[in-house]
């Protein structure tokens, strides 16, 4: 058998808590302190910013070093996304204790979309990996014991906590999205973008578009967060509905 280390024997050797093989000194930093940088980087400028060379630089080490953490990029950007979801959990710790499940789904799903809303880089690692992500799992759970409180069969409740969890996910990543280069760049506001595109859907044949006239004025005004908060409004008055609450 080879004596080769690897990534994976070092984390398995973590998990039995033996010391690196002798030779090979163990990284200075925590695993903690790698997923601070690499989420600092993500933010800063997305995915492709996240290189190992990128984030050996910021913690002061080798390229090395990071794989005695993690395996590859893959790893590190689940564990990255679920280092995010630490602070939800934080933030919904007594999201449960309302008297209204209904409204503990929603503290909790509005506690996910703020954190996804600030990093559109995040929903696309979400819940990939529970043998890694135990904070997202966590929160799928934390979703699940509110439907639990609630008059519903097995099937409606792991719809129901896997619809929420769609929606708020996907619009967060969505309305995260970076603006438009000429937005970043300050050559026009967002408000400006905005008004391009009801132009050219006033310009549009009414009788061939008339929903897209309907709204034109609407879109033109309107909050992102609030229109994430009306959708999820209208998800949890059906969940209220199917579970006789209405």
């Amino acid at each position: 058998m080879s004596d080769v280390e690897t990534p994976a024997t070092r984390r398995a050797a973590r998990g039995r808590g033996e010391r690196p093989a002798a030779g090979r000194r163990r990284a200075s930093h925590s695993l903690d302190a790698v997923l601070v940088e690499a989420v600092k980087l993500l933010d800063e400028a997305g995915e492709a910013a996240l290189t190992f060379r990128a984030l050996a630089a910021r913690l002061g080490g080798g390229v090395g070093s990071i794989y005695w953490y993690v395996s590859g990029k893959d790893e590190l950007l689940d564990r990255a996304a679920d280092h995010v979801l630490a602070d939800v959990l934080v933030t919904t710790s007594s999201a449960g204790d309302l008297p209204d499940p209904i409204e503990s789904v929603r503290a909790i799903a509005v506690a996910l979309f703020e954190a996804v809303a600030d990093r559109p880089w995040l929903g696309a690692y979400f819940m990939r990996d529970t043998g890694v992500q135990q904070n997202g799992l966590a929160l799928f759970e934390r979703l699940g014991q509110q439907m639990l409180r609630l008059d519903l069969t097995p099937r409606q409740r792991f719809h129901a906590v896997s619809t929420v969890i769609g929606f708020v996910v996907g619009v967060a990543a969505d309305m995260g999205q970076q603006p438009p280069r000429e937005v970043l760049a300050g050559e026009v506001t967002r408000e400006e973008h905005l008004a391009r595109f009801v132009a050219e859907w006033r310009a549009l044949d009414a009788e061939a578009f008339p929903f897209i006239h309907h709204v034109a004025d609407e879109f033109e005004d309107h909050d992102d967060a609030e229109q994430f908060r009306a959708g999820l409004d209208l998800i949890l008055t059906g969940l209220r509905d199917q579970a006789g609450q209405g």
